[in-house]
């Protein structure tokens, strides 16, 4: 993953700067990928928004067969939704960290699509200036 890729490179490069700078709308791919730069390496541009939402699914489930097959199939269904919370809840931890921003004022707006103009993900300490 890019992520990780910048994440390690920042941490063992010293000698390098790896600067983060959104333009106009950052949805949710970009806005985690922002997230793994470190705080003070994080810009946006006047007037950018970045948009915070939870991972969305898309599933059907279809039950078919013995019993405890059809428990293996619900359970594995479970299982994915879990691991996929887990990791969506990572990136937001990662996003908000130093930040002014709360876990679960996270976890409160983006089921609905949060999005955050510039100055104000500067106020709330998510990014280190507006440029």
């Amino acid at each position: 993953m890019m992520g990780e890729d910048i994440r390690f490179h920042s941490e063992n490069s010293k000698n390098r700067r790896f600067v983060f700078l959104g333009k106009a709308a950052i949805y949710s791919a970009g806005t985690t990928f922002m997230s793994f730069f470190s705080l003070e390496n994080r810009y946006l541009t006047r007037g950018t928004r970045l948009m915070i939402h939870e991972r969305k699914l898309d599933k059907q489930l279809h039950i078919n067969g013995p019993l405890t097959t059809c428990v293996a199939t619900v359970t594995a269904a479970l299982h994915e939704i879990e691991a996929s919370i887990a990791i969506q809840n990572e990136g937001f931890e990662n996003l908000i960290r130093g930040s002014k921003v709360t876990m679960n004022e996270v976890l409160n707006r983006a089921p609905g699509n949060w999005y955050i103009e510039a100055n104000e993900a500067k106020s709330l300490g998510l990014v280190a200036e507006v440029l």
